[in-house]
C-alpha cells in the first residue's frame, strides 16, 4: 500500500470570498434567463471585450485559416496566417455584395475567391481581381479589401476585438492576469481532442459548472468524487482563489491518497503504465516537472491539489492539471442556448502505454461532461420557472459570484475602462 500523504485539510478553510473583496450577498438570477440582459451582454460585453477565439497552432503555417462564428454577435470571422507569418482576423464578408467569402471551416490557401461573383482576395485581405472591373464606377481596389478585425496574440492565444477601435489594449484588458500566467508550458497544444455540443442552458450556467467542486459529490459520485474529496475535505472546498480585474482563477482540492479501485481493472492497468502519472500530455518526467513548476500551476505547491481553473473573461476557461492543460469555451446563442466546446490537448504518441492512458482519460472526461450537461439543462429550467429571484452561494462558489458580478458591471458600464476599473 502506498504511504499516506498528509491531507492539509486546513488549507481549504479560508474565507476566499471576503479576502478577495467580494460581497457575500445573494446573487441575482435574472442574468441567467432574461432576454433583455442577454441583449445587453451582447452589446456591452461581447462587442467590446477582447475575445479569446483560439490558439496559434490552429493556423500553424502561412496560408492556414479557420472560420468561426463569434456568437452571440453576428460576426463570422476568417482567421488567417498571412504570408509573412502574422495572425490576422477578417470579417468573412465580400466587399461586393456582402456574401460570405469562405465556406469551409478550416484549410490552407494563399487566396480566397468569393463563390458568388468570383472576387478574389489574398490571405492578407488585399483584393486581387474583380471580373469585369472596368464596368464599375470610380472603382478603387485598394479600398475594397476584406475588413480587418483587431487581432492580437498573447502566449499563443489569439484574441480579437470587434470595436471599430478598441478602447483598451489587450495588455490593459488582461491586466495582472498576464504576468501571472506568462511562460506557461502548453504541452500537446497542437493536438487537441475536441467536443462540441449545443446546450439548452445559458452560457453562464455552463461556465459555472466547471469552476466549482461543491457539486461533485452529488453529480459525480462514480466518476470524480473519490479524486476531488476526502474524509478531511468531504465537500471539496477550494484550496485558493484569486481575482484579476474581470478574470479569475481557482485552485481545486484533490485527494492525495486516491488510489484506483482494483475492481476497475482497465483503469488500474492504464495507471500502471504511466511514467509520470499524468493522463493528458504523455509528457516525460522532465517536461512535467517544468510545467508543474510554473507559478500558476498549483500556486500553493501543496499535495492535495487536483487542478486550476483560469477563467479569461468573458467566455473561456484554461484549466491545468498534473499532466497538462485543457480548455472550456462557452459561446452564447441566446438567453438559454449555448454552444459548448471542450478542447483536451494531448501530445501525439506512438507509445501503447501513453495512448492507453490518454484513451482512458478521454472516456472519463466524456462521462463526467455528460453528467454535467444533464445538470446544466435542469438548472436552466429551474432558473426560468420564476420560483426564485436570487442564488445563495457559498465560499467555494467564488468563481461564480465574481463572474456574475463582472457581467453585471460590464452591462452597466459606459466605457470599457470603467468596466475594468
Amino acid at each position: 500500500m502506498a504511504t499516506k500523504v498528509a491531507d492539509f485539510g486546513d488549507v481549504a478553510n479560508a474565507n476566499l470570498t471576503q479576502r478577495e473583496g467580494l460581497s457575500t450577498a445573494p446573487v441575482p438570477i435574472a442574468p441567467y434567463h432574461c432576454r433583455t440582459f442577454f441583449e445587453q451582454e451582447t452589446k456591452q460585453i461581447f462587442e467590446r471585450a477582447w475575445l479569446l477565439v483560439g490558439r496559434e497552432e490552429e493556423i500553424p503555417e502561412p496560408g492556414s485559416f479557420v472560420v468561426k462564428d463569434i456568437t452571440p454577435t453576428k460576426v463570422n470571422a476568417l482567421i488567417t496566417r498571412t504570408a509573412n507569418g502574422k495572425v490576422q482576423a477578417f470579417h468573412n464578408t465580400c466587399s461586393h455584395r456582402g456574401s460570405q467569402v469562405v465556406y469551409a471551416t478550416e484549410g490552407r490557401q494563399s487566396r480566397f475567391t468569393c463563390p458568388y461573383h468570383a472576387w478574389t482576395y489574398k490571405n492578407d485581405g488585399e483584393l486581387l481581381t474583380v471580373p469585369d472591373e472596368s464596368n464599375f464606377f470610380d472603382f478603387d481596389k485598394k479600398k475594397c479589401g476584406l475588413t480587418k478585425i483587431h487581432t492580437e496574440v498573447w502566449e499563443g492565444w489569439v484574441f480579437i476585438n470587434l470595436q471599430p477601435e478598441p478602447e483598451v489594449t489587450l495588455k490593459e484588458y488582461l491586466g495582472d492576469f498576464a504576468p501571472y500566467f506568462e511562460g506557461f508550458e502548453y504541452l500537446g497544444a497542437n493536438s487537441p481532442v475536441v467536443f462540441e455540443i449545443e446546450l439548452d442552458a445559458n452560457w453562464k450556467v455552463a461556465s459555472d459548472a466547471f469552476i466549482e467542486t461543491y457539486h461533485i459529490s452529488a453529480i459525480h459520485p462514480g466518476t470524480l468524487k473519490d479524486g476531488f474529496t476526502s474524509t478531511h475535505n468531504p465537500y471539496g472546498r477550494l484550496l485558493d482563489a484569486k481575482v484579476f480585474g474581470s478574470h479569475r482563477t481557482v485552485s481545486m482540492y484533490g485527494n492525495p491518497n486516491y488510489q484506483t479501485d482494483p475492481k476497475h481493472r482497465v483503469e488500474a492497468f492504464a495507471a500502471s503504465l504511466g511514467e509520470t502519472g499524468n493522463v493528458i500530455s504523455a509528457a516525460t518526467k522532465a517536461e512535467t516537472a517544468k510545467y508543474l513548476s510554473h507559478r500558476a500551476v498549483n500556486p500553493g505547491k501543496v499535495p492535495p491539489w487536483s487542478m486550476d481553473v483560469n477563467h479569461v473573461f468573458p467566455h473561456v476557461q484554461i484549466d491545468s492539471g498534473p499532466g497538462g492543460f485543457w480548455t472550456h469555451w462557452f459561446w452564447p446563442l441566446s438567453e438559454n442556448r449555448t454552444r459548448y466546446e471542450g478542447r483536451f490537448y494531448m501530445a501525439e504518441t506512438k507509445s501503447f502505454a501513453a495512448r492507453m492512458i490518454q484513451e482512458l482519460y478521454v472516456s472519463r472526461v466524456v462521462t463526467a461532461i455528460c453528467e454535467d450537461i444533464t445538470s446544466m439543462q435542469r438548472t436552466q429550467k429551474g432558473l426560468e420557472s420564476g420560483g426564485k429571484s436570487h442564488m445563495m452561494l457559498q465560499d467555494s462558489e467564488i468563481g461564480i459570484r465574481h463572474h456574475v458580478d463582472q457581467c453585471i458591471k460590464w452591462v452597466e458600464a459606459d466605457t470599457v475602462k470603467e468596466a475594468l476599473s
